[in-house]
């Protein structure tokens, strides 16, 4: 069975984009975009959390059942926090009598 190696420049570019998006989200955090803050700093996150799932994780050279469970982890996430923000949102919506 042969490994792909991913050389350490790879790891260093990387690691400094990284370092980068971090500097990004303290900025953004300090700054006074209305509900864009959320929207930035869910998409730094995200593009984060890839970064080290494609490269630290090794997910990118992987095998395709690799792949399938990891975007399966994710759909499951997304499918669990949206059930949690339904519930949070609509929980004004129905009026009990008060006894």
């Amino acid at each position: 069975m042969s490994e792909h190696i991913t050389s350490p420049k790879i790891y260093i570019l990387v690691f400094l984009s990284l370092m980068v998006l971090t500097t990004v989200t303290v900025a953004v955090a300090f700054m006074e975009l209305g509900p864009l803050n959320d929207v930035i700093a869910l998409t730094i996150a995200v593009s984060k959390a890839s970064l080290v799932v494609l490269y630290f994780m090794h997910v990118r050279h992987s095998t395709p059942l690799t792949k399938l469970v990891v975007v399966a982890g994710f759909l499951w996430l997304i499918f669990l926090i949206a059930l949690t923000l339904s519930d949070y949102y609509t929980r004004g919506m129905i009026r009990t009598p008060l006894g």
